[in-house]
């Protein structure tokens, strides 16, 4: 249902005020996304549904459907004031993130590859994460409490949307849930036992990788296969989002 809103105030725009300087996870599964690449993937996820959107005159035309969702136009001056800066690509919706299955579903079958994350707490990084894990066909990601949010605002954004397309869930042990799936443990770190093109991954995989800098803890490595990826001079190690586009490439396709 398509409404024409011309009040700032108007009590059903209060979900999208200020987002610039708070965010809305952590409410109930609620999350804000923006542009129109992001919306249109969150209009035909099936990981998340659509609450509302709000848009100007001039972008409505511009998307290629319409959620089953209201559907708030107001001028661009309105939306600027609302949102507490402008907002230039002119899109703004506010979704809830419900993962229909939950992770042992998620990776049931004979093969699985499986996203694991400790300590990614840099919103950019964790965007780029969620992208890659979507780019290369990722069952799920499974973070441990250190991680910041994938629905925080700007990750998904820099995740282009990636993390409507893979379901995450937080887990308090990541090597006990791995054993308990039956998921052969793989610990990317510049000290890794093996090259990556030595590795012929387990039927079913778990790919980990911890923060830039700290790495993964000693007990996770212990518990796991450890990989690097060798670096030309003086370099050590690459972005982890980096990283994980290539070994997601290698891995997701053997």
């Amino acid at each position: 249902m398509i409404t024409e809103i011309f009040d700032p105030q108007d009590p059903r725009l209060s979900p999208y005020r200020n987002v610039k300087d708070r965010d809305l996870t952590g409410r109930d599964g609620l999350f804000m996304a923006e542009g129109k690449v992001v919306l249109e993937r969150l209009f035909t996820s099936r990981l998340a549904e659509t609450v509302s959107v709000l848009t100007t005159p001039e972008r409505l035309s511009g998307l290629a459907h319409l959620p089953d969702a209201p559907v708030y136009v107001v001028p661009q001056d309105v939306m600027d004031a609302i949102a507490g800066f402008p907002i230039h690509r002119g899109y703004l919706a506010l979704g809830r993130y419900a993962p229909p299955l939950s992770l042992e579903e998620a990776v049931a079958g004979e093969r699985a590859r499986v996203l694991v994350l400790s300590g990614i707490a840099n919103t950019d990084n964790m965007g780029g994460l969620m992208r890659n894990a979507a780019a290369f066909g990722v069952d799920a990601v499974v973070l441990d409490a250190t991680c910041c949010d994938p629905l925080y605002r700007k990750a998904i954004r820099v995740s282009v949307g990636g993390v409507m397309e893979v379901p995450n869930y937080r887990v308090d042990d990541l090597i006990g849930t791995l054993q308990r799936l039956d998921l052969t443990p793989y610990a990317l770190s510049p000290s890794g036992r093996v090259t990556l093109e030595q590795v012929k991954p387990a039927a079913r995989s778990a790919l980990l990788f911890g923060a830039e800098g700290p790495g993964l803890s000693a007990d996770i490595m212990a518990a796991c296969t450890t990989v690097r990826i060798d670096m030309y001079g003086r370099f050590d190690s690459l972005n982890v989002a980096t990283t994980s586009g290539i070994v997601l490439y290698q891995m997701c396709l053997l």
